[in-house]
């Protein structure tokens, strides 16, 4: 009968076989604080290209980290092989602490929020003014989704040639939301490029759109030459664009600490994860408003107390009317 406790002596203890080599096994993990620190442009089926220093390395998760996700824009500490030689990996053994997170879920019914990348300061949303038409309920869903993880939104309006920007502009004077209107003509000679690249500058700025807005062309003029990603074709029946970014990619402007990171296109944006106080924080004329609106108080209902709050004149009208657009895109599918 084996014993436990203090009457067990050595006959009681089970021990590994004495294999060559085999080492105590321990819960004490390496802290790796000679690790270089490096940055995430592009994932590939479980493959990290990072940035270190000037150079560029493929690395693989460190099984450490366990199920921590690494994604593009991450801050990384690795390990290993860093020479960036064909076929050497190093080891991203520590992820540093993000300042921003963009998510996602594939609709308002998946519960499951996936990561689209880190460290962001901007999102700029990108839609063709026609060809294929603008997509409002999109725009909001984005912005939506820009509020609730901190980044500043910019909205760029391509191929202004095709149709006027003021129709879809005045929707969101309101919320005064940055803009940039741009045609096909000055992209093609630059000065569309240049008008964009000053609102970059000094950030790192994360692009979204769905296919066939001129998104991945538009990235292509404001990078150098030698960066540049492949573009598709609209089809002139459907609208629709063919998928040509299959995975996102942070790519640098001349000026230093400048990156963009071009997505996929999008076919919608869920918002099942997004708290609404988050939204509501980026509006700081209203949000002291909500201070005496009933728990759990959804912003568009009768008790509500932004409803006073304009009335009394410390908001505008029409601001409220915005966040109250926006925060209905959460119950809304986008196609409704």
């Amino acid at each position: 009968m084996r014993r436990y406790g203090k009457h067990t002596d050595e006959d009681d203890i089970r021990v590994r076989p004495n294999r060559k080599g085999t080492r105590p096994r321990t819960h004490t993990r390496p802290k790796h604080e000679d690790a270089s620190e490096g940055m995430v442009l592009t994932v590939d089926r479980g493959r990290l290209t990072c940035l270190v220093e000037d150079r560029t390395i493929t690395a693989m998760k460190a099984r450490e980290l366990g199920r921590k996700g690494v994604v593009v824009g991450d801050r990384v500490a690795l390990v290993g092989d860093l020479s960036g030689a064909k076929d050497t990996l190093a080891r991203i053994v520590r992820v540093e602490k993000r300042t921003s997170v963009l998510r996602r879920t594939a609709d308002d019914n998946d519960p499951y929020e996936r990561v689209v990348v880190a460290n962001a300061d901007q999102l700029a949303i990108v839609t063709a003014l026609a060809d294929p038409e603008p997509r409002p309920r999109l725009i909001d869903r984005c912005l939506v989704a820009a509020y609730d993880s901190g980044l500043e939104p910019l909205l760029v309006l391509t191929k202004s040639d095709l149709a006027p920007a003021a129709p879809l502009l005045a929707k969101y004077t309101p919320l005064g939301v940055r803009h940039v209107v741009t045609s096909r003509t000055e992209l093609a000679d630059g000065d569309a490029a240049e008008r964009v690249r000053e609102s970059l500058y000094g950030r790192s700025t994360v692009f979204v759109g769905h296919s066939g807005v001129g998104k991945t062309t538009l990235v292509n003029a404001l990078v150098p030459k030698e960066l540049r990603r492949t573009t598709g074709h609209v089809n002139a029946v459907t609208g629709r664009g063919r998928h040509t970014t299959t995975s996102a990619l942070a790519l640098p402007l001349t000026v230093e600490g400048s990156w963009v990171i071009d997505t996929p296109g999008v076919r919608s944006f869920g918002l099942h994860h997004v708290d609404p106080s988050r939204v509501i924080g980026a509006f700081p004329d209203l949000e002291p408003g909500t201070e005496n609106c009933p728990r759990a108080c959804s912003h568009d209902e009768p008790d509500c107390a932004l409803d006073q709050w304009v009335a009394d004149g410390h908001a505008d009208p029409q601001r409220l009317y915005s966040l109250r657009r926006l925060l209905a895109t959460r119950e809304q599918r986008e196609g409704d």
